[in-house]
């Protein structure tokens, strides 16, 4: 069974082995030893804090299999990006030029540097190992997000985004990246991508553009990927898309993939989640469902067909398996979602 459940300290060699295998780009996850060991001391101080509203929290979770013990997964939510450190990024804007003796009106593309979106909540940090992406855990792993967030809205702004990887070329480098290095930057991805992830952005208002940038000056390889994703990461988008996120023009400023968003109450999973009491009894249900119990250092969550939702009673029918995994126990609350609806 797998089970996510939030991140400690043990967990380290684990979350490094998902960094080392998530590559360039993954930059919430730098192979970075001091980093990750603060991320992780980040996660267990927020789910620890008593919270009212959203701020400097970080909330990373693992996804375990009990069978092995292994760690397989990770998943998180930023409670509140760029009140530490700015989070940046180009917006797309059209400006109009017009000369009415000439009769000639131009649209034109810009692309700007701004802060937008300080403030937000953003989910983050997803990835799944290969072997284990079968029979909905991604879908899971994306979802139990929206469970975790809904019991808890207080903790979350009510703007969520996530942010996409960009477009690569055959060898895994942005092709929006290279006038920018030329130009502006002259360090190589790797570098800037390790830099981000370990929390070095000064260089970014330093060196970055600090006027509208004409996108039709720019080489026709990086126009083609503004706003484009990862090919890896369509799926993720199109998940995204049908929980109700959209792409409002903003950019990420290395790899141009798009930021989405959606307001939290209307995040389709979190609106359609229910919390409900439990029973505990051998089950076998139709549909998958995605189940968590409504702790917060104690989360837990898992999904299967070892529960299933009674509308009589208005009760979650659980396996006793599950609810020693979700430590539930009879007449406990309960939130879940089906993960087979799309």
């Amino acid at each position: 069974m797998l089970v996510i459940r939030p991140i400690t300290t043990a967990d380290f060699a684990a979350l490094k082995q998902i960094a080392i295998e998530s590559g360039h780009g993954f930059t919430s996850l730098p192979v970075h030893d001091a980093r990750l060991s603060e991320k992780i001391k980040h996660a267990e101080q927020s789910f620890n804090a008593v919270v009212e509203s959203p701020g400097d929290q970080g909330y990373l979770f693992v996804l375990e299999d009990t069978t092995t013990g292994e760690i397989v997964g990770t998943t998180g939510i930023e409670a509140a990006v760029g009140l530490q450190t700015p989070l940046y990024h180009f917006q797309q804007n059209t400006i109009v030029h017009h000369s009415a003796e000439l009769n000639v009106i131009n649209q034109l593309k810009t692309l700007t540097l701004c802060n937008d979106y300080t403030g937000a909540s953003e989910i983050c940090t997803l990835f799944l190992r290969e072997s284990y992406r079968r029979n909905h855990a991604g879908r899971f792993l994306s979802k139990v997000r929206f469970l975790f967030m809904a019991e808890h809205p207080q903790r979350f702004a009510n703007n969520v985004i996530a942010e996409m990887r960009g477009a690569a070329d055959k060898d895994g480098q942005p092709p929006f990246w290279h006038w920018l290095q030329r130009l502006f930057l002259t360090i190589d991805f790797p570098t800037a991508d390790q830099l981000i992830g370990v929390g070095k952005k000064a260089f970014i208002a330093e060196l970055m553009p600090r006027h509208p940038i004409y996108v039709g000056l720019l080489p026709e390889s990086a126009q083609q990927v503004i706003g484009q994703v990862h090919e890896n990461t369509k799926p993720a988008l199109r998940m995204l898309e049908k929980e109700g996120f959209c792409h409002r023009g903003y950019i990420d400023l290395f790899d141009a993939g798009p930021t989405v968003e959606a307001s939290l109450q209307q995040i389709k999973s979190v609106a359609a989640s229910k919390k409900v009491p439990v029973k505990v009894v051998e089950v076998q249900g139709d549909v998958t469902l995605a189940v968590a119990n409504t702790a917060i250092q104690g989360f837990r969550a898992s999904f299967g067909k070892t529960a299933r939702f009674d509308e009589q009673t208005n009760t979650l029918l659980i396996s006793p398996a599950l609810a020693a995994v979700l430590a539930l126990k009879e007449g406990d609350m309960a939130r879940f979602i089906n993960l087979d609806q799309s």
